[in-house]
């Protein structure tokens, strides 16, 4: 192992925070330790007793395990990273993000599949505004997949470049995305708990480096009215023993087989019930609305960016179903599971495909269904889904539902009504979110 000065042990959490310790390097076999109530948090800090967490029985420890294999170059200088594993008393702890997508995962293995994924990240860069707030980056001269300092005048973006080549990560693209002070970062795919892990990593990194730099790197999903939104697309392929991409027919008129169809079919008929997981604050359904190339519609297309799922145009190893819907405000474990296991329940139920979207996919679609229009909604959605629950871990979906139910309610407290408040962005999810997303 590198010698390193320590090491910062990292964990997903519910609310998309990367929680952790520095260890220094002669005790990181022991692991680290953390208190079961972390999952009894809100990002107020105050607590839910939420099934599992044990915040009534003492706040108990939950252990921290490392595999020092896994060890990599960090972005401080002197300083490794690596992703632990949560368990308590030697069993995996249900709802840790990490671990339910390790479920997800292996139930794709025991159908005969390796799941493959790809993260694509778009985010808005802000600036102090002089009056202890953000505003936005002010970079007039930036224009979609735009590059160079018109885009990017503080160099922003290229220096999460720069670390990302430095310290390992598989950045395959970065560029200006459609509005001003906008970008978009795009990884590698790899195998699925890989790909998580990396972008969890990642997206620590790029917020890491872009406040250094006196800015705020914030995957809120719309943190600006006058703007469009965010998203985090899940980019899916599934390999079969042989390791081809199992989404191909050459023999099929559109090139995919049965297995991608019946993917498809299950990423839209658990649509809502994933919008809870893949876009889980009040904030996301200010994204998630018609015209805004950001998931809404129940519906999937070729080739097609006004689609929830969209077919790229290759019909060769790349081949992938990418998922449009959810949002960086989500935790990446958590969101890649979710989508893994609605394709999963697709294959398993035999759903047959709706067909491809031939409208514009903006203002009207070839459905009138969509997702839910609020948190509320997708939390009841996610409650009536039985079946999606089921699937994903019912002791998840209840520690999860018991920790946004409490979140949905000091947010109505505050604006009386998710309708009243659709169309700005509050001072609650201002001070609620932004200094953590």
């Amino acid at each position: 192992m590198t010698d390193y000065r320590r090491i910062r042990v990292l964990w997903p959490d519910h609310l998309a925070l990367a929680r952790g310790k520095y260890l220094p390097p002669h005790l990181l076999e022991r692991g680290t330790r953390h208190a079961m109530g972390v999952f009894a948090l809100g990002y107020d800090r105050d607590m839910t007793p939420a099934p599992g967490v044990m915040m009534l029985e003492g706040f108990p420890d939950m252990e921290c395990t490392i595999d020092p294999s896994a060890i990599r170059d960090g972005w401080e200088e002197g300083i490794g990273v690596v992703v632990g594993d949560l368990e308590r008393e030697g069993v995996p702890v249900p709802f840790a993000p990490r671990n339910v997508l390790k479920e997800a995962v292996a139930a794709w293995e025991s159908l005969g599949y390796t799941p493959q994924v790809g993260i694509e990240f778009e985010a808005f860069v802000l600036q102090p505004d002089g009056e202890g707030g953000w505003g936005p980056y002010d970079c007039p001269g930036s224009f979609v997949y735009g590059t160079g300092p018109l885009n990017d005048p503080a160099g922003i973006a290229e220096a999460i470049h720069d670390v990302s080549d430095a310290v390992g990560f598989r950045l395959e693209s970065a560029n200006a995305e459609f509005d001003a002070a906008q970008f978009e970062f795009t990884l590698e795919y790899d195998d699925a708990l890989a790909a998580a892990d990396e972008a969890f990593l990642f997206k620590t990194m790029a917020r890491d480096v872009a406040f250094e730099m006196g800015h705020l790197l914030t995957f809120l999903p719309r943190p600006l009215m006058d703007r469009g939104g965010s998203g985090l697309h899940v980019n899916l392929s599934l390999l079969d023993a042989d390791g081809n991409n199992a989404l191909l027919d050459p023999s099929a008129g559109n090139g995919l087989s049965t297995l991608a169809m019946q993917c498809i079919a299950g990423q839209l008929h658990h649509l809502s019930a994933m919008s809870a997981i893949c876009a889980p604050t009040v904030n996301s359904s200010k994204r998630l609305r018609p015209g805004q190339l950001s998931g809404y519609w129940k519906s999937w297309g070729y080739d097609h960016r006004c689609t929830t799922v969209r077919v790229n145009p290759e019909r060769d190893a790349s081949t992938r179903l990418e998922n449009r819907m959810p949002d960086a405000s989500a935790t990446i474990h958590l969101a890649v599971a979710a989508v893994l296991t609605a394709a999963r329940l697709g294959v398993e139920a035999g759903l047959e495909c709706p067909g491809p979207e031939t409208g514009d996919g903006l203002e009207e679609a070839c459905t009138e269904e969509h997702v839910p229009d609020s948190l509320g909604g997708a939390l009841e959605a996610l409650a009536e889904d039985q079946i999606f629950a089921t699937a994903i871990g019912q002791a998840f979906v209840d520690q999860f539902t018991a920790i946004k139910e409490v979140e949905l309610t000091r947010y109505l407290e505050a604006v009386g009504d998710e309708a009243s408040a659709r169309d700005r962005v509050t001072d609650w999810e201002t001070a609620w979110y932004l200094p953590y997303l």
